[in-house]
């Protein structure tokens, strides 16, 4: 009886985050309307290079990872990744989510708050056409 106790809580202990990991990865993200997307090296946080050009993180900036879960820029350190950023009102990037595959294939992305500005942007479907 012992024995059937402890094998369903160890069970339960490694079996469940797994269903758990996955069911995250099939949510589809929502990203907000001023999103951009471009490509990011995290260098010595706060330092980061976007789009090839050196940026800073804000202060409380948040990184998700592919799934959702914050990511400590620290950790990131010299990583080259595909994202979509939003910027505060001092010019700092506050909000990062780092693409899956499927979110990276979703064209056209505008990579400038110019084009964020005139093309249209769907937020039930997350896409954004070109006038």
């Amino acid at each position: 009886m012992y024995r059937c106790a402890l094998a369903a809580a160890v069970a339960a202990t490694f079996v469940a985050p797994a269903f758990v990991v996955s069911a995250q990865a099939q949510v589809q993200r929502s990203f907000p309307q001023n999103a951009l997307r471009g490509a990011i090296v995290i260098g010595q946080p706060p330092e980061i290079t976007l789009n090839g050009k050196t940026a800073m993180l804000a202060p409380g900036s948040r990184i998700r990872d592919q799934n959702n879960m914050i990511a400590m820029s620290a950790g990131l350190s010299g990583s080259k990744l595909l994202v979509n950023y939003t910027i505060d009102t001092s010019g700092l990037v506050k909000d990062v989510w780092i693409l899956r595959s499927e979110e990276a294939a979703v064209k056209p992305w505008p990579s400038t708050p110019e084009q964020a500005q005139t093309w249209v942007f769907d937020a039930t479907a997350q896409t954004w056409s070109k006038p």
